[in-house]
């Protein structure tokens, strides 16, 4: 070996040398309390809610990078993830700029009553930005790249829901692609994807494989039209084809068959609000027709020949049809037409943001060819996880004055009658019954 050979070896020897000795006290500066400890108190002054972690690390392989292990966050319900790791970018931090390059999160708890106390506390503390139009979101603090794995949701009814997931930015910091398979919960098996449509464009096509079928569309947002307006403007058109209604409503399951939607969806987003308000933001049209139906929790044909109140058992339709409208968390169901064999049914029913139900659906039920067809009126109520349906309280009167004239056969023709009798004599007396069969207020 040459003397210029030696030389070179040397120095390769002695710069690995220093590397691993620099590393090594890089390591146990990391390893010691006192970082750990500063890390800790800053944490939870800008959260503000106590945290703690087990450690830092520091990682070599395949980039240089921080990993903080054990991180716990002290919010109600606590919320905890096994190991997150920080890889910077190489070519930032040679010219002294930390860019984060990628975050890698493995083994989280995230509890939603806790990011909701988090995002609270954090705001509350964060100074209030200066206003500044309709700028875009800055996106330069986030990493290019984050992978999830092994990462529980614990929704606020309590349901766990655990993914992996990825999402890589493109350098204009917009998402070029995301996709989340879900490998544990009620949607166990689904996959959405998110991929950008174009570079500079802010629309992505969205796929979402889920109970058997599919949910795609694409996905626009729209800057603000003028320089001091924040609020930019999200519009999505979404088929549904295929799916299984009840891997959407799990785990309850107030109705089961096969999905054909289309939706078309907006909101107006402020980019600085909260999810809560993100959410409230968002409305959205479907008509839908669902093939093979079967309603869980009501017996409608039960309700019309007891003419009283039914809960409890199935109502099986070849065909239920509708149009849904939500604004934000409630939701709207009208133009509802259901049939199977006898049975006919229509009507309108609203879902409120706590799962309760208001409505009225008439069932048309014939008993035979040769029979004459009883239009009942019934009012919905109860929750989704537990619906009702009662006769309003003109067709009680009816169905009473039925059973009495010709006991068994004119209780649901009395029920009908009953029904417009009611609607007749509205406004006698000083008042008549609402829409959901309660008596209106006297006029004055």
């Amino acid at each position: 070996m040459g003397r210029k050979q030696r030389i070179l070896v040397g120095g390769l020897v002695a710069l690995a040398v220093a590397l691993a000795a620099g590393g090594w006290a890089l390591q146990r500066w990391l390893a010691g309390d006192g970082l750990r400890q500063r890390v800790q108190t800053e944490a939870s002054a800008a959260l503000g809610v106590p945290v703690s972690l087990q450690g830092l690390r520091l990682s070599l392989w395949p980039t240089p990078g921080v990993a903080v292990q054990g991180l716990a966050i002290a919010a109600q319900p606590p919320l905890s993830v096994a190991e997150i790791t920080l890889r910077p970018a190489l070519a930032p931090l040679l010219r002294g700029q930390l860019r984060l390059e990628a975050l890698t999160a493995r083994g989280a708890v995230l509890p939603q009553g806790a990011l909701l106390q988090i995002a609270g506390a954090a705001e509350r503390a964060r100074p209030a930005p200066a206003p500044d139009g309709g700028s875009a979101p800055d996106w330069s603090a986030l990493p290019r790249t984050v992978v999830l794995q092994d990462i529980t949701w614990v929704a606020a009814g309590g349901a766990r829901h655990t993914v992996d997931g990825r999402l890589r930015l493109d350098g204009d910091g917009w998402p070029a692609e995301a996709r989340l398979d879900v490998g544990a919960g009620p949607y166990q098996g689904s996959r959405v994807a998110l991929t950008r449509r174009a570079a500079g464009e802010t629309a992505w096509s969205l796929r979402a494989d889920i109970g058997g079928g599919t949910v795609q569309g694409p996905l626009t947002l729209t800057p603000p039209a003028r320089a001091d307006e924040r609020h930019w403007g999200l519009n999505g058109e979404l088929q549904t084809r295929g799916v299984a209604v009840a891997a959407l409503t799990a785990p309850a399951r107030p109705l089961s068959g096969r999905l054909e939607a289309d939706t078309r969806l907006e909101a107006r987003l402020d980019p600085r609000a909260g999810g809560a308000a993100l959410t409230e933001a968002l409305r959205s049209q479907t008509r839908f027709v669902v093939h093979d139906a079967v309603v869980h929790g009501v017996d409608l044909a039960r309700a019309v020949r007891t003419v009283g109140l039914s809960r409890g058992g199935d109502t099986p339709l070849d065909t239920l049809a509708g149009q849904v409208r939500t604004r934000g968390r409630a939701v709207q169901l009208s133009q509802l037409v259901a049939a199977s064999g006898a049975l006919a049914a229509t009507g309108e029913v609203a879902i409120a943001p706590s799962g309760s139900l208001s409505g009225r659906v008439r069932v048309d039920l014939t008993g035979g060819a040769a029979s004459q067809a009883l239009g009942v009126p019934l009012v919905v109520g109860g929750t989704l996880d537990d619906p009702s349906v009662t006769l309003t309280r003109g067709a009680l009167l009816g169905a009473a004055v039925g059973t009495a004239l010709m006991p068994g056969v004119g209780t649901g023709a009395g029920a009908s009658v009953g029904e417009r009798l009611g609607e007749g004599l509205k406004g006698l007396f000083g008042g008549g019954t609402g829409p959901d069969g309660e008596r209106a207020a006297p006029r004055r």
